[in-house]
């Protein structure tokens, strides 16, 4: 078979290490791919927005199955796109990505069907969010309507943060058009817990649970980024919470999708939060999740392209998807300064063992030499019987990838470990 899978970061590195282990599987195209996943796919120079090249090249390539993996893509309408042209993929048509692509959308969706969420309320005019902020309680949290690169939302701890948080995103356009509306939302506290559920809009499978870290700093200080590693499972994510989650959140979701008339097929991420008055949901994502697919997808035992084929022709329900018992814990290595300002183009060598463990995220090739070209680099995953082992691992693995400038977080799984004890 000959695969395409379009995005190229450290989650698509994940996942086509993953379809390789189909033994029917003879070609992977990234599109774009990076230059870390250039050792394991086939990388073609087309942008994972340029719909329209990415539908030439698999009709022209004679794809057999598609993997549409980020966001960006899927709610534009990739998916659709290539069926169109008789091309099945992994990932759902654009009517049902909304879910990430407009949180004014997936927040409206759950009031109306009674699935738990924080308490909010929708503006499209900067005047009315900022008088109702006069009296709204603090802290909240912010969001941009649209997508925003994971950096659309903002905790503000005072009501004049709050009202930046608005200007900035509905008279500065911080986050272009994705900012012109907000929903302004109540905090939530509790552990947060990220669930990534196969689903072919029947039958929902989840996988293994997992803990991001999503601050710069250790201690969970410092800026929001797109993720500075993870562990798996979530000890908060206990059997009784799941069973729950199953049945408040997870089968309601679909549900609603479907009377909707937007059946969601692919992979649906939970953000959850499990508060004092049970789990809520802080977001939906219409795709696999970064960085917490680098370490669900070692968990998984069962063929991934089966699953996902399963997915695509609804037949999830008499399809195994079995996890290892496990523990998994990914380290990223950022360029320094991220996620604002930070210097790119510098080597990355690796060790043997940490090439085998590490998927890149942020790198190119430049005359046969990996250079750094993002924030965030490469992230290093360890699997072990404990999660203190995993932890151990993921360090000591990690500390075979070098280059200048790397930056990375000391604590991660730290929290977990504490929950476990």
């Amino acid at each position: 078979m000959k695969l395409l899978v379009v995005g190229g970061g450290g989650r698509e590195h994940a996942i086509i290490r993953s379809l390789k282990k189909n033994p029917q599987v003879e070609t992977i195209y990234a599109l774009p791919g990076n230059g870390g996943i250039a050792a394991d796919a086939t990388c073609v120079p087309i942008g994972a927005t340029e719909i329209d090249k990415i539908v030439s090249f698999a009709v022209e390539n004679a794809i057999d199955y598609a993997v549409v993996a980020p966001d960006d893509p899927l709610v534009l309408g990739c998916v659709d796109a290539l069926e169109e042209k008789g091309i099945p993929c992994f990932g759902p048509r654009a009517n049902a990505a909304i879910i990430e692509g407009s949180k004014v959308f997936s927040k409206n969706l759950m009031h109306k069907y009674g699935i738990p969420t924080a308490e909010y309320a929708v503006f499209d005019q900067m005047d009315a969010a900022l008088s109702y902020l006069d009296t709204a309680p603090i802290p909240t949290v912010v969001k941009a309507d649209g997508l925003a690169l994971g950096k659309g939302v903002i905790i503000a701890e005072t009501r004049e943060a709050a009202k930046t948080a608005v200007r900035d995103m509905m008279e500065a356009g911080v986050f272009g058009k994705s900012g012109s509306r907000v929903v302004i939302e109540e905090f939530l506290t509790g552990p947060e817990v990220s669930v990534l559920a196969f689903t072919d809009g029947k039958v929902v499978k989840p996988m293994v649970s997992s803990m991001d870290h999503k601050r710069a700093g250790d201690n969970d200080t410092g800026l929001n980024t797109g993720g500075m590693g993870t562990v798996a499972p979530n000890p908060y994510y206990t059997p009784e919470i799941a069973d729950r989650c199953m049945q408040e959140i997870f089968l309601p979701t679909i549900a609603a999708m479907n009377a909707e008339g937007r059946t969601f097929r692919g992979c649906l991420y939970f953000g959850l939060m499990l508060t004092p008055n049970g789990p809520k949901v802080i977001e939906y994502n219409c795709r696999f999740g970064d960085p917490e697919t680098q370490v669900v997808l070692p968990l998984l035992e069962s063929d991934l392209l089966t699953i996902m084929r399963a997915c695509t022709n609804g037949t999830l329900e008499e399809t195994e998807v079995r996890f290892a018992d496990k523990h998994a814990c990914c380290v990223i290595l950022a360029s320094k300064g991220y996620p604002q300002s930070y210097q790119k183009g510098f080597p990355i060598t690796m060790t043997e063992e940490a090439a085998q463990h590490t998927y890149v995220a942020g790198a190119k090739l430049e005359n046969g030499q990996l250079l750094t070209s993002g924030g965030r680099v490469t992230g290093t995953t360890a699997i072990a019987d404990t999660l203190e082992q995993a932890i151990q691992e993921a360090y000591r693995i990690s500390d075979g990838v070098r280059f200048e400038n790397a930056y990375r977080r000391s604590d991660i799984g730290q929290r977990a470990l504490q929950a476990l004890k």
